[in-house]
């Protein structure tokens, strides 16, 4: 009895406290967030599984596959799983077209606002800039261009600045530091020129490093872009309008942007004529280009690292057109004398640098209309004045801006030069692949026919086949067999499964495969590893700068990938990080 009237008084006191407290009973309450986040925790990585899980399920096979007697690749070339996680990351919201639309805006508007805006740079940096590019200077890049080489991969350098409207009005002015320590204002166009020299001597150095001290199979370049080098484009644009204009009419006629003629610079030296849309102003700029590109050049040739003219949209293109197949004529000459050597010889750089052919290389874009016509043409202008000629061959990275820009020529001030009833462009990517297959094949019979007749002779052609397509890069290897260029040991008994190529050093100097730093790295690999020669034959284009800097360069790649890699591209790169991730952490259980 006095058990129970104990326990009753105690129920009571409980009771009154709880009514009476202003303090919540602590564990009753504090589970519930606790549970809410476990739950949304779980929820979130459920559904990052799930959709991992889907992705790599759902990745399509590669068209082509390394046969399992293929010997594979003396160093481990797979990715670490935290690369593969960020090309997941970075490719799952590439596939957004919102997003990757509206990156460039996006972007300039949230890394203004503060401390939003130190957040999305640090997001952006460990993420996109990771990615795409491979440092911020030339020298910070050297830990990549290692790793790249212990794959037995090269690296095509780019200094990726893109010049804004502002700085290219030629009043923007940057403090640089001299060897005095002192600072200097210089026009950034200038400072990119410097830069370019720098990071050829960043090339060459890193190839002595790895001992590639001879000519032959030097595989660090560097691609320069001719926009950036002036303190105002539309001097380009201008040139190209008035080459437009007064080059000799060709019978049968090659489609805008048409071919270059040697007599294109000409007008640098020339009066103006009346009507002409050159300004004084424009020639004066030009000179100074030409002078500034002669110097980058000469540096490369002196070094022995291979120059790259990158193109550019369509109303700039006759005018690089004209600068590049200068700078052919002038750096890729070929000597009457073979073999030059003795005592008489100009010094061992001089004697390097005369069989280091070519020097210089040109961009060829397929989706451009003029470019078998055009390409046919370039060769017979390089035999004829006994220069090599340099190909980089791409499909082409502007299609969307070309038909736009075409398509209001009609309003007064358009971009778009064209005086042709069409636009530069193929209309659909099947055409632009058929023309890419067309000059691929007839470059590697250039490459055959110059094999065949070098006699110890520098090459007369070099080729950078800039491809992220399979089908292409399999015929290309197909006509290498075909033409006597390279032997296969194993043929391919199924059409899917292929054994090694064999590629002798003497076309290995004529011949390299590219893909953008960042994409398409199955293709690489399986490049990598079907190719045996003693020289990489396979280069990533690495571009590389301060991140404020490369900003636009990244929100213009996000936005090319759809170009790029074609459609859904960026989606293949996606499963295709997927079902390597899931590979490592699960070992490939339920795929």
């Amino acid at each position: 009895m006095y058990s129970v009237r104990r326990a009753r008084l105690a129920l009571g006191r409980a009771s009154a406290q709880r009514l009476y407290s202003t303090t919540p009973p602590p564990r009753t309450r504090t589970r519930r967030p606790i549970r809410t986040i476990l739950f949304l925790t779980s929820a979130i990585s459920g559904g990052a599984l799930l959709g991992l899980y889907s992705d790599a399920r759902s990745c399509p096979t590669p068209p082509f596959k390394l046969a399992e007697s293929t010997p594979r690749p003396e160093h481990d070339i797979s990715p670490p799983l935290s690369a593969l996680l960020r090309t997941y990351l970075v490719y799952g919201l590439t596939t957004c077209e919102t997003i990757v639309d509206h990156a460039p805006v996006i972007l300039d508007t949230l890394l203004k606002v503060p401390f939003i805006g130190t957040v999305v740079e640090s997001v952006v940096r460990r993420t996109f800039f990771a990615h795409f590019v491979g440092g911020e200077t030339a020298r910070a890049a050297y830990p990549l261009l290692s790793a790249l080489r212990n794959q037995n991969k090269g690296a095509l350098f780019a200094y990726s600045v893109e010049v804004d409207e502002h700085e290219a009005s030629g009043e923007h002015h940057i403090d640089t530091g001299s060897d005095s320590g002192k600072t200097s204002k210089q026009p950034v166009h200038k400072r990119i020129v410097e830069e370019m020299l720098r990071s050829i001597d960043v090339a060459a150095d890193f190839e002595d490093e790895v001992g590639t001290r001879q000519v032959a199979g030097r595989r660090t370049w560097v691609a320069i872009k001719l926009t950036a080098l002036l303190p105002n484009a539309d001097a380009l644009r201008n040139l190209s309008l008035h080459l437009t204009r007064t080059r000799h009419a060709l019978n049968p006629p090659i489609p805008y942007p048409g071919t270059p003629e040697s007599s294109d610079l000409s007008i640098l030296h020339s009066r103006i004529p009346e009507r002409s849309p050159l300004t004084s102003q424009d020639v004066e700029d030009l000179k100074e280009l030409y002078h500034d590109l002669n110097r980058i050049c000469a540096r490369a040739k002196d070094r022995s690292v291979r120059i790259i003219l990158d193109a550019e949209h369509s109303w700039y293109q006759p005018a690089i057109d004209a600068f590049g197949h200068a700078l052919m004529e002038r750096f890729n000459k070929l000597s009457n004398r073979r073999g030059r050597t003795g005592i008489f010889a100009s010094g061992l750089r001089s004697a390097q640098a005369e069989e280091l052919q070519p020097i210089v290389y040109v961009t060829y874009q397929a989706y451009l209309r003029r470019t078998p016509n055009h390409l046919t043409r370039s060769l017979a202008l390089a035999r004829q004045n006994n220069y090599a000629l340099g190909v980089k061959l791409v499909r082409g990275a502007y299609h969307p801006h070309e038909l736009a820009a075409y398509s209001a020529a009609a309003s007064s001030g358009s971009i778009a030069i064209s005086p042709d009833p069409y636009p530069p462009v193929h209309s659909s990517k099947v055409d632009t692949d058929a023309c890419y297959n067309e000059c691929a094949t007839l470059l590697v019979r250039t490459i055959a026919d110059d094999v065949k007749s070098s006699a110890g002779r520098p090459p007369r052609i070099g080729v950078l086949f800039g491809t992220h397509n399979w089908m292409s890069s399999e015929l290309i290897l197909g006509e290498l067999v075909k033409n006597g260029l390279a032997h296969e040991d194993t043929a391919s008994t199924d059409g899917i499964h292929k054994g090694t190529v064999m590629v002798p050093s003497e076309v290995a100097e004529r011949l390299t495969f590219g893909q953008l730093y960042g994409m398409s790295d199955s293709l690489t690999n399986y490049l990598v590893g079907r190719i045996k020669s003693t020289t990489p034959c396979i280069i990533k284009y690495v571009p590389y700068g301060a991140l404020v800097e490369v900003m636009p360069y990244i929100s213009r790649r996000a936005i090319e990938n759809k170009s790029v890699l074609g459609n859904g591209g960026a989606v293949r790169e996606r499963k295709e990080a997927a079902r390597l991730i899931w590979k490592r952490v699960f070992g490939g259980v339920g795929l």
